[in-house]
């Protein structure tokens, strides 16, 4: 077992998080469902919602309303909020504190999505360091009446000529952060590559808040080995629990000192996709074949690496309702044991971006032009609608 593995616990406010290790939010992924079935396995972290986009909150979005919901035995009811417009942001804020929707908010500036980064969005937007205090400054002065921490996702930067993360670390700080996670990769690396976790210790050298390591972390051991190198108080895990909510039990047997690890054989992977569909049926209100089309890409993630062909992974795909699932799962063999091979192997979405896609000019000034603000900040389209 590796020496000083344990991790102590974190304060955000009121907030006692008794190991810090956090479920990355991840856009259709982290709905409650997912949630609920890595907090079962995990410790007593954080396991924050997929990202809600503050002009649908602020329009009432089904979808986004949808997404704001919390299962009743989540311990802690973390928010992440997204948009470019401070006003609007603000107003999205104001609708979680009023509502009591949430007891932690998490303002995202990660994504590197060309989407989101064309219009100055996510890991586009502290480049612009006036915008990104002003996003900050205003919803942590609108949480803090109700006493919920507000934290920050970033990224190193747009690339490595346009680096943002300790200017940015410094800023969250400064306006009242309680913590901030940093994806230790920059915009252009998009999820291709190696994270750079050196990136991660500097961060660490340079604030007094807790520092959330985020990028690369496949098993419990690279975890483990993240804290050791980095200093960081906190791990979040993202693409490495895909398919695989049973690593945050790993991860809390790792940092309790312990070697045991879970291997589940495919009968056990077949209970928890049975599970996951089931919760995914309760969160759609009963609408199975919504609930089913949702699980295709989680089914992809839990039987990467068995050996169980090309024709039954295509069954799945074509299930229309619980009873399908069900007979697809009763037909898989219960005894094939966990692939080891890819247990500890990147997941997801590993491509490099061929281009930073950001608005015209973004990267003439660190402040924006009045087009930029017309543009960027008035008319904030695409956070319209999902």
């Amino acid at each position: 077992m590796e020496e000083n593995s344990s991790l102590p616990p974190v304060d955000l406010g009121p907030i006692h998080v008794k190991t810090p290790v956090v479920l990355s939010p991840m856009a259709g992924v982290t709905n409650w469902p997912f949630r609920v079935l890595c907090e079962e396995y995990g410790p007593e972290g954080l396991y924050v919602a997929e990202m809600i986009t503050a002009r649908a909150l602020v329009a009432r979005n089904p979808k986004a309303l949808r997404l704001c919901r919390f299962a009743p035995g989540e311990r802690i009811r973390s928010l992440q909020l997204y948009g470019v417009s401070p006003a609007i942001v603000e107003m999205a804020a104001r609708i979680v504190v009023d509502e009591g929707m949430a007891d932690h908010v998490d303002l995202n500036f990660g994504c590197p999505v060309p989407k989101v980064t064309r219009r100055g969005g996510g890991s586009a937007l502290p480049w612009k360091s006036g915008l990104f205090r002003d996003i900050i400054h205003r919803v942590v002065k609108v949480c803090s009446e109700a006493d919920i921490p507000v934290t920050a996702k970033i990224r190193v930067g747009i690339d490595h000529d346009h680096e943002t993360f300790l200017d940015a670390g410094r800023i969250a700080q400064d306006e009242g952060c309680a913590a901030v996670t940093l994806h230790a990769r920059t915009t252009a690396e998009y999820y291709g590559g190696h994270s750079d976790w050196s990136r991660i210790a500097e961060l660490v050298g340079e604030l007094d808040i807790p520092v959330f390591g985020n990028g690369d972390i496949w098993s419990a051991d690279d975890a483990l080995a993240m804290v050791r190198r980095t200093g960081c108080a906190g791990v979040a895990i993202g693409r490495g629990c895909q398919g695989r909510p049973w690593l945050f039990a790993d991860l809390r047997n790792a940092f309790a000192g312990s070697d045991e690890r879970m291997e589940p054989t495919l009968g056990e992977v077949g209970r928890v996709i049975m599970r996951h569909a089931e919760l995914l049926t309760e969160f759609y209100d009963g609408d199975e074949t919504m609930a089913v089309h949702d699980l295709r890409k989680h089914v992809a993630w839990y039987l990467k690496g068995f050996p169980v062909g090309g024709g039954v992974r295509k069954a799945f795909m074509e299930c229309e309702d619980l009873a399908d699932v069900r007979r697809r799962i009763d037909s898989l063999d219960p005894d094939i044991p966990y692939p080891r091979a890819v247990e500890d192997k990147p997941r997801g979405r590993v491509r490099y971006a061929k281009k930073v896609h950001l608005p015209y000019g973004w990267l003439d000034s660190r402040d924006l032009t009045d087009d930029q603000r017309r543009t960027v900040i008035s008319a904030d389209p695409l956070d319209a609608s999902y």
